[in-house]
């Protein structure tokens, strides 16, 4: 029994974040397979260093069928429906995958799953990134024809795929987790003054896109005297010109960029407070990671943030969002024992997830269909 896993999304350098999930779960489907099961990656037409560094990066991996197709080409044949999904088991991390009709009643064993990270294509489309919207909306309107499954990471997205299509019974909800093996490094203090970092500071992987709400941030930080660290691809003009309309210091703010594992950790384990202030997202994977770090966590309350922490995590909600997260990152900053009562809870919090747990779950839904 062979399930074929699509591993483009871990090769995409634009979607860290889901391709950083992507490959965790396939590496976690490997290792749970049952007993007389292989995972077999399914790919676009590929450099070959990217073949092997595959390979490397998924040991265990039964092999790798290549697609005749680049990967644009590839994503724009499965939107058309022009290449046919094989026989057997088919679990996509993302909507790209071949998307046709199949016969569900006298051929079971050939299906097909894929994964909606969000619902924003709905509920907040102007922000939107990555693949083009008109994609994403033409691939959901696929998948709602034609897959066996839809994978969500929330029951706040399937709330919202309830509401906007229609998938009935074959919405499954499926968490991401915390990194295989996320830890503090050993040597994460020379790590922060290698990155230059103050000993205290307010750490965010939020953007300039609005649904971020980086202006709200900043402003909520200006009477604060804490520095704020960004950590993650953004664009640094359009991050400068929301810093001089909030009028907050240059000084205190540090742009870090994309960082690797080890520093990421070091960075995310460092900070006085983690703060995620989203209007919406589908998961939440930088707060879960926090809370494996130790690092309190102050988020707004997004369906989805407030699923995921529970109790774990200052939430900031009502109107006047900037001043309710400015006094949120306050109690945390000024309270040591509030800070390590948040932290404890977080650590406790996250154990709830694992790559494991979600991969049994994969695998008990292919099994079920």
């Amino acid at each position: 029994m062979s399930l074929r896993y699509v591993l483009d999304e871990i090769l995409d350098a634009a979607l860290p974040a889901t391709g950083s999930a992507a490959e965790q779960l396939a590496r976690a489907l490997i290792r749970t397979a049952p007993e007389g099961a292989e995972v077999i990656g399914l790919v676009s037409a590929s450099p070959e260093p990217e073949y092997a560094e595959l390979a490397e990066r998924l040991p265990g991996l039964a092999g790798l069928e290549k697609s005749a197709l680049a990967r644009r080409e590839l994503a724009s044949a499965w939107r058309r429906g022009l290449v046919s999904a094989p026989r057997g088991m088919l679990h996509s991390p993302s909507l790209l995958a071949p998307l046709g009709r199949h016969d569900r009643v006298n051929d079971p064993g050939t299906q097909v799953a894929v994964t909606l990270h969000d619902a924003l294509l709905w509920t907040d489309p102007e922000t939107v990134m990555g693949r083009s919207l008109a994609w994403q909306r033409a691939m959901i309107r696929r998948a709602e024809r034609y897959a066996d499954a839809l994978v969500v990471p929330s029951h706040a997205v399937a709330a919202a795929v309830a509401e906007h299509a229609d998938f009935g019974d074959r919405v499954r909800v499926i968490p991401l987790a915390p990194a295989e093996g996320l830890t503090i490094p050993h040597d994460a203090l020379a790590r922060l003054r290698e990155l230059g970092l103050p000993n205290s500071y307010v750490l965010s992987f939020a953007t300039p896109n609005p649904r971020h709400r980086l202006g709200d941030l900043l402003e909520a930080l200006l009477p604060l005297d804490v520095p704020l660290v960004l950590a993650g691809d953004s664009d640094e003009t359009t991050i400068e010109a929301l810093r001089e309309t909030a009028g907050f210091p240059a000084h205190r703010l540090v742009r870090l960029g994309r960082l690797g594992a080890h520093d990421r950790a070091a960075v995310q384990a460092g900070a006085a407070v983690f703060v995620q202030p989203s209007r919406e997202e589908g998961f939440g994977l930088g707060i879960l990671e926090s809370f494996a770090l130790g690092a309190p966590v102050v988020c707004s309350d997004a369906p989805a943030f407030v699923e995921l922490v529970d109790d774990a995590a200052e939430v900031v909600s009502g109107d006047g969002f900037a001043e309710g997260l400015r006094s949120a990152i306050a109690r945390v900053l000024d309270d040591e024992g509030h800070a390590e009562r948040l932290s404890v809870a977080g650590r406790d919090r996250a154990r709830a997830f694992s790559w494991r747990d979600s991969a049994e779950k994969v695998w008990q839904l292919h099994a079920d269909l």
